[in-house]
């Protein structure tokens, strides 16, 4: 199987602490799903003064759509409790170059993790989807927040939205990014979501699991999962790790439900991790 995975890779400022992050994530829940014959492609940024962050894990990576930027995206994460991280950004890049023909079909899947925001526009993403015939799974991210004059990221309702959702097949957000994109109940933003073209949207929850909606034979659909209990230690990633198991299993198999559960281990072994971003490879079996 070969996957595309597009967005940019940052560097994270925990608690003063630097570290890699963005797509990083993303490539490393991959990596672990991975069977031996298995290729990852990533069309993402890099800067030769901070490879060395992201060396270990990128060197097992087809690296043919590497771009580099003279200043990589640099983020500082402030967590707290359960609620919504805090976002502040000390630069931030411009969209990836996307140059693809027909050939582009060649890819099983096509994984877009909007980190930055920035990191491919609306016309990319058409440009893509004219070409393109595999399924397009799409994480929201920081698409759903603006950019202050302090650099700071607030949520906001994502400009054009709707033709957004006409590109994707399977879309994932939290809660907070959800509304953004429809600002009701999680019913009624479902049906707007679906309606609009996507045919899975997948929300995480974090302690609280995830629930994700989808139409079958023209009814509403939805399958909740409970979060695995662990001792909760790390809080970044874990979403991008969801995403990129469920999506990999999904790809594979076409069976939701199988897909989703070994997701959700995926994202409890994350945040059960207190040095993921050393992690070289998850494991998938957790009690």
């Amino acid at each position: 199987m070969k996957i595309l995975v597009i967005g940019h890779s940052i560097i994270d400022n925990v608690n003063n602490k630097i570290t890699p992050g963005g797509v990083y994530y993303s490539a490393l829940g991959f990596l672990s799903a991975f069977k031996p014959n298995d290729e990852l492609y990533l069309l993402t940024s890099w800067n030769k003064n901070f490879y060395y962050l992201f060396e270990t894990l990128y060197s097992k990576v087809r690296d043919n759509f590497f771009q580099h930027f003279e200043i990589m995206p640099e983020v500082i994460l402030e967590t707290s409790g359960n609620e919504e991280r805090r976002e502040t950004y000390k630069n931030i890049s411009s969209s990836l170059k996307l140059n693809f023909t027909k050939e582009i079909n060649l890819f099983d899947g096509i994984f877009i993790n909007m980190i930055t925001g920035f990191d491919i526009k609306l016309e990319q993403l058409q440009s893509i989807r004219k070409i393109y015939n595999g399924l397009i799974y799409f994480d929201v991210h920081s698409l759903s927040r603006d950019v202050d004059n302090e650099m700071k990221r607030n949520f906001r309702p994502i400009p054009q939205i709707q033709k957004w959702l006409n590109c994707i097949d399977i879309l994932q957000c939290n809660n907070n990014e959800l509304k953004t994109i429809y600002n009701g109940n999680e019913i009624d933003a479902a049906e707007f979501v679906l309606n609009n073209g996507v045919k899975i949207l997948i929300i995480t929850k974090a302690e609280n699991g995830s629930t994700t909606y989808f139409v079958q034979e023209g009814v509403l659909k939805k399958i909740e999962k409970k979060a695995i209990k662990i001792n909760t230690l790390n809080k970044i990633g874990c979403g991008d790790i969801f995403g990129a198991t469920f999506f990999y299993f999904y790809l594979s198999s076409k069976d939701l439900e199988k897909s989703l559960t070994i997701a959700n281990k995926a994202g409890a072994i994350a945040a059960s991790k207190e040095n993921l971003t050393f992690s070289e490879k998850l494991n998938y079996d957790i009690n």
